[in-house]
């Protein structure tokens, strides 16, 4: 009977792509139980038993950070693996993607990938691709992204999980800052604002019309010509983002 450390570390193998033989023989476990926590989790339960669930906050955030920093690559026997890419330098930020996957996959093995200034946030399903239709080859910028109709009345139903999700990936919040002259004597002041930043028009106007729901005033900035930016800078407005959103941690 294996330990769930020694469980996932050997799904953490696999996720990076070695083979089940390859894996077995560095183990000593067996390839059968390796594809049965690859396939059905660490506790296995009956396959019909276990549908994905997106009917909770959980999934528009996973949603935000898929569109954000995630990507669904094919393993083996229709067995797909969604990644998220979280920086080392937001241990919070990787806990609540785990705790997220974890709420959308109840019962499935999620486990972490050590990779140079990151975590990949990793856990593999045959239903994925069903759960993120928006998958597809290629870069997310060079295709077409949009929402379908049940996906669109989940993030209606939770935009600021969604909107959270979407910060948390590919956003931040800063503090920037100005010199007014005051009584002719210069004066520092400084302002939080939060930040957005994707390469895909799409996934920008799917931000946007989420702040647009939750009445966020925001505005665009250019970079050589392209809008890629979107800033929420009004000081009511970024309020409400730090009550909802926050930076990450």
């Amino acid at each position: 009977m294996y330990d769930s450390a020694t469980r996932r570390h050997a799904l953490a193998q696999v996720a990076t792509g070695r083979s089940l033989n390859s894996v077995s023989r560095s183990t000593g476990i067996s390839r059968a139980a390796l594809r049965s926590w690859r396939d059905h989790g660490i506790k296995p339960v009956s396959r019909g038993a276990t549908p994905l669930r997106t009917d909770g906050p959980a999934y528009p955030y996973l949603l935000g950070l898929y569109l954000g920093d995630g990507c669904i690559s094919a393993h083996r026997r229709g067995v797909h693996a969604l990644r998220i890419a979280c920086g080392n330098a937001w241990p919070g930020l990787i806990d609540a993607c785990e705790e997220a996957i974890r709420a959308v996959r109840p019962g499935g093995a999620v486990f972490r990938v050590a990779q140079q200034g990151c975590v990949q946030v990793t856990s593999m399903s045959k239903q994925w691709p069903a759960v993120f239709p928006q998958h597809g080859p290629g870069r997310k910028h060079e295709r077409k992204i949009t929402l379908e109709p049940w996906q669109q009345t989940i993030v209606a139903a939770y935009p600021w999980e969604f909107i959270r999700g979407l910060i948390h990936s590919d956003g931040c919040r800063v503090t920037n800052w100005t010199v007014r002259t005051v009584g002719g004597l210069p004066k520092r002041y400084a302002y939080p604002r939060y930040f957005f930043t994707n390469t895909s028009a799409d996934i920008r106007g799917l931000f946007t019309a989420a702040l647009d729901r939750v009445g966020v005033a925001w505005t665009e900035t250019r970079r050589r010509g392209e809008a890629r930016n979107i800033s929420v800078a009004r000081r009511a407005c970024v309020a409400v983002m730090d009550l909802h959103v926050g930076p990450k941690y």
